[in-house]
């Protein structure tokens, strides 16, 4: 039984979003009219993450706007979505109001969805919602404009399936019990896998500790061979050709080659006239995030975009794999970033990078015997993560699996077996 095919179970509808609930669309307050000293909470596109509220204090109205506005009010469990920007990687920006934003204004570009109608049980909805048909239906709305909306028409027009009430009991009781579970375990992962990141990341603190807190008796211009500037313009891309390594393909220690840009050659010799970036060179970030410093592989041609820095470490005396763990060092990065300007997105400046005080290396075998042992413990840490990412994915394929079959009339008719093979698998 497929909803979008129209099939449903005997007892079942189909109804249209806007004949079982109210819509609103919020109001377009101006900016002017927000002030932490008012005491009217409002609720933003920002308040509205992926199935979660996210609550911040600074979005407030006057008092008198209550009455003013009053048919912009939300309510506790109201459904609140994100009509810009609806879906993005991790899914769609639905949430319920909570109860610390009851009576609150609604904004522009967010919609509330207020059930009206005693066909429905509390929360039934918002379930609904969470489905990858719902989410494939707003990315296809969404999608018909350059800018990615989503209409109050086209939310209208969405088809509900509505069980009759009995069987939306036994739908909730389902959800409730199975996402409780599916919830613990993702806590439970999700905490692990923070753990197998810290792991190396204490590992890597303590162990450079000593040299990253010295004596301070270098400038990191003086252990390199150079210290470039990128070009201060954005260099011309094409669909194929050499990548142009931006910010956010710089890691901590390692190039990220999701979402590249790409470049000519003859784009490449002109934005590499100041030195072509070699193996073993290092790209730091000079913002977004500043400080991000990664070492180029072997076999790996690369052109620098925009606020990116390429250092050149002394081969004979410096590790290149070495100094970039020194770099990412947190008493390093915080004597980086000591300077950095920008009132909301940090940026360093060449000359501090230049400056960068440094404390006497080890000598060369020491320290390529330190980044062996680094890169080891690397190697587990980031096996951990894989697990534990992968684990996470198939909990939250499970839970839309578990949607698609409640709101297909597939699984209430044997609970107790259901149950029992949900256990197994989120175990």
């Amino acid at each position: 039984m497929i909803v979008d095919s129209g099939q449903l179970p005997k007892g079942w509808q189909k109804k249209r979003l806007s004949e079982i609930s109210n819509i609103v669309n919020g109001y377009s307050f101006k900016s002017e009219d927000f002030s932490p000293e008012n005491s009217i909470r409002a609720v933003k596109i920002t308040n509205v993450g992926v199935r979660e509220f996210i609550q911040e204090s600074s979005s407030l109205l006057p008092e008198e706007f209550l009455d003013k506005y009053s048919d912009f009010k939300v309510f506790k469990d109201d459904i609140v979505i994100a009509l810009t920007r609806s879906i993005i990687s991790s899914g769609l920006k639905i949430a319920l109001v909570p109860n610390e934003y009851n009576e609150a204004l609604l904004n522009q570009r967010v919609a509330a969805i207020k059930p009206n109608c005693n066909d429905i049980i509390e929360n039934f909805l918002f379930f609904y919602f969470c489905t990858q048909n719902v989410a494939e239906y707003v990315k296809k709305e969404a999608n018909t404009l350059m800018q990615p909306n989503l209409s109050i028409k086209s939310l209208k027009s969405l088809l509900v399936p509505i069980p009759p009430l009995a069987e939306q009991k036994r739908i909730m009781a389902i959800l409730d019990e199975a996402f409780e579970g599916i919830d613990r375990a993702i806590r439970n992962t999700e905490k692990n896998l923070a753990n197998a990141r810290e792991l190396f990341e204490s590992y890597l603190n303590s162990k450079l500790l000593d040299v990253a807190s010295g004596e301070l008796k270098h400038s990191l211009l003086s252990i390199t061979e150079l210290i470039v500037d990128c070009e201060h313009k954005t260099a011309p891309t094409q669909e194929t050709g050499i990548p142009s390594i931006r910010t956010p393909n710089i890691g901590k220690g390692y190039l990220i080659f999701d979402n590249l840009n790409r470049v000519s050659e003859e784009t490449y010799e002109l934005w590499t006239r100041r030195a072509k970036p070699e193996a073993g060179d290092l790209i730091l970030a000079r913002e977004a995030p500043a400080g991000n410093v990664a070492v180029i592989p072997k076999g790996q041609k690369v052109c620098l975009g925009q606020r990116t820095v390429l250092i050149r470490p002394k081969r004979e005396t410096v590790n290149s794999e070495y100094l970039a763990f020194l770099i990412l060092h947190p008493v390093i990065q915080a004597r980086l970033l000591a300077h950095s300007t920008g009132a909301t997105v940090q940026h360093v400046n060449m000359k501090d990078i230049r400056n960068l005080p440094i404390s006497k290396l080890p000598p060369i075998q020491e320290q390529i015997a330190c980044v062996q042992e680094l890169e080891q413990l690397k190697a587990q840490a980031s096996r951990l993560e894989t697990i534990y990412r992968q684990k996470l994915a198939a909990l939250n394929e499970l839970k839309q699996s578990i949607l698609q079959k409640a709101f297909t009339g597939e699984f209430t008719a044997n609970r107790s077996n259901f149950i029992g093979q949900l256990a197994n698998r989120s175990a």
